[in-house]
């Protein structure tokens, strides 16, 4: 079970430092990165720290479909760590 913590906590730091560079990116009026490969890194598991820059850093706040896809990621991780955690 340790090796998963370590997982998600890398996986997480990537996901939060890829969340930013899209953030300024979009200030600058740059090329940004795709929804696509932000809901990719989600989906593997850095679905945590997205959650949590939304509203901090308010970066994707009015795209109510994005929501609803790292909202459903989120469930999905919560009741994969439910089912695998022993109790």
């Amino acid at each position: 079970m340790p090796a998963l913590w370590l997982y998600l906590g890398i996986i997480n730091g990537i996901a939060f430092l890829f969340f930013i560079l899209d953030k300024r990116l979009a200030v600058r009026k740059k090329q940004r990165i795709s929804e696509n490969t932000l809901h990719l890194i989600e989906l593997l598991g850095g679905v945590f720290s997205i959650i949590i820059l939304i509203p901090v850093i308010r970066h994707k706040t009015k795209k109510i479909n994005y929501w609803i896809v790292s909202l459903t990621i989120l469930i999905v991780w919560i009741i994969a760590l439910c089912l695998l955690i022993p109790y």
